[in-house]
């Protein structure tokens, strides 16, 4: 997420209330996680775990909850709480805005572009042409659609990641400040959910094709040309690259790479990275070669033990 304008890290310190390490006047253009970060951007940390990478990423500011030596060309924020503190800065730079209409004199909508009665289009949402959103279609602010796109009834786009920091007192949420980007000739089935990236995008590919029922998770990306069949559950950060696709109550785990063209047979459990061009099934996910010889093996058990009990 860019800031409207550049900012002073001194200025995003007392945004905050915190100390800060590096040039008073040293420049803060955004703020990212760390999978997305570019110079000029924000990464908070608050785990020891985590700060070499954090320190270590194209982000130049690190919002930390330790005093570390800062590497050179970067700046730091103390803080006593990053996670808080980002929600802070995305609260400040984001903030949510009601809205007492059904389409926001804000939004953008694109020549014989038809919407149908009970939707709702939230601020800056831009919707290019030929595009049709039925009935009961909720789309919330800073979402970006193409051209001839189709949206079925009831589907819902850009509500909040679902990340949590657990605490003493309950689970505290990640504000979500980043957006839905729909590209061009893509189809979303009825009742889809397509949260909005924490910071970035969560990005459906041109051409792509979604059924009913499906849960697409922050900050995911699916490439070009996507079959995704009902009832899969998709979490965050996951990328899913061009013509892979995707059968009936698949779930995805978070933060993993499914190749190019691959295919994943229905109810598959995908719990890391599989390759393109392969074909998949099973839980976990494996190759349909791989798996086959997993289940001619177990089916053996029986007669192995038998055999066992003649020694």
């Amino acid at each position: 997420m860019k800031f409207p304008k550049p900012h002073t890290l001194k200025e995003i310190a007392n945004l905050i209330s915190t100390e800060f390490v590096g040039a008073e006047d040293f420049p803060v253009l955004g703020m990212n996680e760390i999978h997305v970060v570019e110079p000029g951007d924000i990464v908070f940390v608050d785990h020891p775990k985590y700060y070499d990478k954090a320190l270590e990423s194209a982000a130049t500011i690190v919002l930390i909850n330790k005093k570390v030596e800062c590497p050179e060309g970067k700046a730091l924020l103390i803080s006593d709480d990053p996670f808080r503190d980002f929600n802070a800065l995305t609260l400040h730079f984001k903030p949510f805005q009601s809205s007492n209409v059904s389409v926001s004199p804000s939004a953008t909508i694109g020549e014989n572009t038809i919407i149908q009665p009970n939707c709702f289009i939230g601020h800056n949402v831009k919707i290019g042409n030929n595009c049709t959103i039925h009935s009961n279609v909720s789309i919330y602010d800073d979402t970006v659609i193409g051209d001839n796109v189709i949206i079925h009834a009831g589907a819902i786009l850009g509500a909040s990641a679902f990340y949590y920091k657990n605490r003493p007192e309950g689970f505290d949420q990640l504000r979500s400040g980043g957006r839905v980007v729909i590209e061009n000739n893509v189809d979303i089935g009825a009742l889809c959910t397509i949260d909005r990236g924490v910071t970035a995008d969560t990005i459906i590919g041109e051409g792509s094709k979604l059924d009913n029922q499906i849960q697409v998770g922050h900050d995911t990306v699916i490439g070009k040309k996507c079959l995704i069949a009902s009832q899969v559950g998709i979490a965050g950060c996951v990328i899913i690259e061009d013509e892979v696709t995707i059968w009936g109550q698949v779930g995805i785990t978070s933060g993993i790479t499914i190749g190019k063209k691959a295919v994943i047979s229905a109810k598959a459990g995908v719990s890391k990275s599989l390759e393109g061009h392969k074909s998949y099934f099973g839980v976990p996910a494996d190759d349909f070669r791989s798996k086959y010889k997993e289940i001619a093996a177990i089916r053996k058990i029986p007669e192995i033990l038998e055999k066992l009990k003649t020694l």
